[in-house]
């Protein structure tokens, strides 16, 4: 009876001795497999770096610098928060220089870029009412003495975002690869339906579409133009001057033609910024809506 009962006691423990043997086998190669993948992946993706790092398309990593001048209005935090949801979906996006028409900085647009978890510069100069023909001189000048002083000249691109403009995300995409100066087309501008670069091949700039003062040296709006930083720094003493046509001057003053533009959005065939416009809102049933109480007019900055 002993001997059955030893037998038996000696085959559960060889049985449980090999069971043990299989789970602690299985462990092993489990570990061994799982360092091994994760060093082929390692190395696959170092080889992918390594791979768009010295492609062409390296080159669309360069990092983009926006400007932006505001002022205060019924409207403000509404367009500023519609080009911030714009942003946020940029990578590599270095930072938004917003400058404020105003004698200090406004506690409507501080909260705004605060939460809004993008790299900015927050700035403000009062523009002067002595000018005949630009309203925002003062803070688009202060706003490009920034950059010259704090950007490096291999940092990417610079671009001048209005503030109630509309831009599809392919337009900074298309910007990264500028070299010097670049141009596209863009649409609702100076009462026409697209102004610009028209008719293009191999990235330059055959016929541009310009009805209003077509004579100008490069005929076209603020947001169609992007400009490398390495350019700007080049030429340390060009800005904005009190003239209309605002933008076709300070690209001539630095020494820019129309040939010399680099053309993008597809050769010129495709419309990926517009100059929107916020009409001015007159709430003309304030009045009335005040008169109904406390109860009924909650404190909400809109």
């Amino acid at each position: 009876m002993n001997r059955v009962l030893g037998g038996n006691l000696r085959k559960e423990i060889l049985i449980i001795s090999l069971v043990g043997l299989v789970f602690i086998t299985f462990m092993f190669t489990t570990l061994i497999l799982e360092e091994h993948w994760k060093l082929s992946e390692r190395k696959y993706c170092g080889r992918l770096q390594e791979e768009i790092i010295n492609s062409p398309e390296a080159y669309n990593q360069h990092t983009i610098h926006a400007i932006t001048s505001t002022y205060t209005r019924l409207s403000q935090k509404a367009d500023l928060t519609s080009l911030m949801q714009t942003l946020m979906h940029l990578h590599n996006f270095h930072c938004w220089i917003v400058i404020e028409d105003s004698d200090e900085k406004t506690a409507l647009v501080t909260k705004l870029l605060k939460k809004s978890g993008l790299h900015y510069t927050h700035l403000n100069i009062k523009n002067s009412e002595q000018t005949k023909c630009v309203k925002h001189l003062q803070t688009t000048n202060a706003a490009l003495a920034w950059v010259r002083k704090h950007i490096g000249p291999d940092e990417g691109v610079v671009y001048f975002m209005d503030d109630d403009n509309t831009y599809d995300l392919k337009v900074f995409e298309d910007m990264r690869t500028t070299k010097v100066a670049s141009v596209w087309p863009v649409g609702l501008a100076t009462d026409l339906i697209v102004e610009g670069p028209a008719l293009c091949k191999d990235g330059k700039v055959l016929t541009w579409r310009a009805v209003w003062k077509p004579d100008r040296k490069v005929p076209i709006d603020m947001s169609g133009f992007a400009l490398s930083a390495a350019f700007l720094r080049h030429h340390p003493d060009v800005y904005f001057i009190d003239v209309e046509p605002l933008e076709s001057q300070f690209l001539a003053d630095l020494g820019l033609t129309k040939d010399r533009m680099e053309a993008k959005a597809n050769n010129c065939t495709e419309v990926n910024v517009w100059h929107t416009r916020t009409k001015k809102y007159i709430p003309h049933l304030e009045d009335e809506a005040l008169k109904l109480g406390p109860e009924f007019n909650p404190n909400v900055e809109v």
